[in-house]
């Protein structure tokens, strides 16, 4: 019975998934035609992952079609879900076919790491590999950062049937019965556009910095994703260049902002859609006053001999691990514990909802602040009425607690995780930064994955826990999980 119901849940989206999986092998052109362009020596990679993914997104496609249905909510979910199990299969293959030596295990890890905007890499000698590989692995950032069905249902109007249902199970929670404009299609090519608009003017920003072109597209497609891959071993430190930093950390600040945010502002070429986001004063405040006390802590504790010096690579560093980039130009590893440790903190919550971050968001935070602040006054007065209230508007009830939930499942994760991977010997401090650092995106974490060294410490077993992680916090813990719970498998 069981495996007739899995029958019943796959075959209506065998034809969807496969039309998904053949427009990834589509974005494989860009790279293949950049290792032409240049003459690399990972043309014949491309080439054959290229027509392996088109023609089994398309074998899947031809499969499914027969069984094609308008799509309900559940499945929209287990869509969702097999989409960024499948897509990594896929996106591994050129750094298979590149590296031998890569084993499966750390080419899915690097693959899932790429799509889900993580950054945590298994990969040293970067500066070596062929840009067009590089390139591969940013754009795979890029694509997984705004969400792969928002790509699809901007770009085939066929899937306007049950696009919603993607939509929804796809986009943060905050957003989801957010309507930008009447058609779900129509949405997904506005926050595209905002999200395309802002990566030409971060092209154009690292270009005139002093960067050579494909390395600005590089390192763009990393930080409007908020993924943190880089080209170079060094990271963003390779540059050593201050106007370099000061690029990456404003676009990574708009890139934790809500693109829905971006579009209405673009669309109405007003900056009034800024002043009415409840988020963004919380996250700019945040992050930047962090940045500004980690980087007088600094100071007093002697780490950087002048103010600017430690203003600059606090600021920085503060601001890419708070947005879950990831870049580093400094080991802040080697910094005082509390530096490091409040970074991390910051990447838990900091970005907003609809923004490419990762960790719980700032919106759930905000509500969880307010709803602390009432019940200590219904503590002093018992009888009184005090809504919860965010940008003016009275929060419901139900989506307390739902934030609530969602804090408790979260914060579980992050316990029972770090300790799978401490029962796996890893050590302590290693374990649980390794899981914060994955579940909300961020890529390095401290101890053996800090951000001078790589996740290639990592047994087999303790890669796929933080790959489960990766994909945990990129689907925001419920999409994942729901469909783990036997009741989504009962008719």
């Amino acid at each position: 019975m069981a495996l007739q119901a899995a029958h019943r849940r796959v075959l209506p989206i065998l034809h969807l998934l496969g039309l998904v999986i053949a427009m990834f092998g589509l974005s494989m052109l860009l790279p293949l035609l950049v290792s032409l362009y240049i003459g690399d020596d990972a043309q014949l990679a491309f080439d054959k992952v290229f027509l392996l993914t088109l023609c089994s997104g398309l074998a899947l496609w031809l499969i499914g079609r027969m069984h094609r249905r308008e799509l309900k909510a559940r499945d929209g979910f287990l869509l969702v879900v097999m989409i960024w199990l499948v897509l990594p299969l896929f996106g591994a293959q050129p750094l298979m076919f590149q590296m031998p030596e890569l084993s499966f295990t750390d080419a899915y890890f690097e693959a899932m790491s790429g799509l889900t905007a993580t950054g945590a890499t298994v990969l040293s000698g970067l500066d070596g590999l062929p840009p067009s590989i590089n390139l591969w692995r940013t754009q795979m950032h890029y694509i997984g950062g705004m969400g792969v069905i928002v790509l699809v249902v901007a770009v085939l109007p066929m899937l306007g049937v049950g696009g919603r249902q993607m939509f929804k199970a796809e986009t943060p929670t905050p957003m989801k019965d957010t309507k930008l404009t009447p058609r779900m299609a129509e949405t997904a090519k506005g926050l595209w556009l905002a999200y395309m608009v802002l990566t030409v003017a971060c092209v154009l920003s690292f270009w005139g910095a002093g960067m050579g072109g494909l390395d600005a597209l590089t390192h763009a497609f990393s930080v409007m994703g908020l993924g943190g891959f880089s080209s170079h071993d060094a990271s963003l430190g390779h540059f050593d260049s201050p106007a370099i930093e000061a690029v990456a950390a404003i676009f990574a600040l708009a890139a934790g902002i809500n693109f829905a945010t971006h579009f209405m502002a673009m669309r109405g070429l007003s900056l009034k859609p800024y002043s009415y986001d409840a988020e963004i004063r919380w996250f700019l405040s945040v992050v930047l006053l962090s940045s500004l006390g980690l980087a007088l802590f600094l100071w007093l504790r002697d780490v950087y001999i002048d103010f600017p010096s430690a203003l600059r690579y606090a600021a920085f560093n503060t601001i890419s691990v708070a947005t879950t980039l990831g870049f580093s130009t400094d080991d802040y590893a080697t910094w005082p514990l509390f530096a490091g440790m409040w970074m991390l903190f910051l990447a838990t919550f900091s970005t907003s909802a609809g923004s490419t971050g990762g960790g719980i968001k700032m919106m759930r935070a905000i509500l969880l602040y307010k709803q602390f602040y009432r019940e200590l006054v219904k503590l002093l007065h018992p009888s009184a009425e005090v809504p919860t209230k965010l940008g003016g508007a009275v929060v419901p009830n139900k989506i307390i607690y739902a934030v609530l939930a969602f804090l408790f499942i979260y914060v579980a994760s992050t316990v029972v995780l770090s300790f799978v991977l401490i029962a796996s010997g890893l050590d302590v401090f290693t374990s649980f930064s390794a899981i914060v650092a994955t579940l909300n995106n961020t890529g390095p974490g401290l101890g053996q994955v800090g951000p001078s060294a790589t996740y290639a410490v990592l047994s087999d077993f303790q890669t796929w826990v933080c790959s489960f992680s990766m994909l945990l916090g990129r689907l925001e813990l419920f999409t994942l999980l729901v469909v783990l719970t036997p009741a989504f498998w009962k008719k």
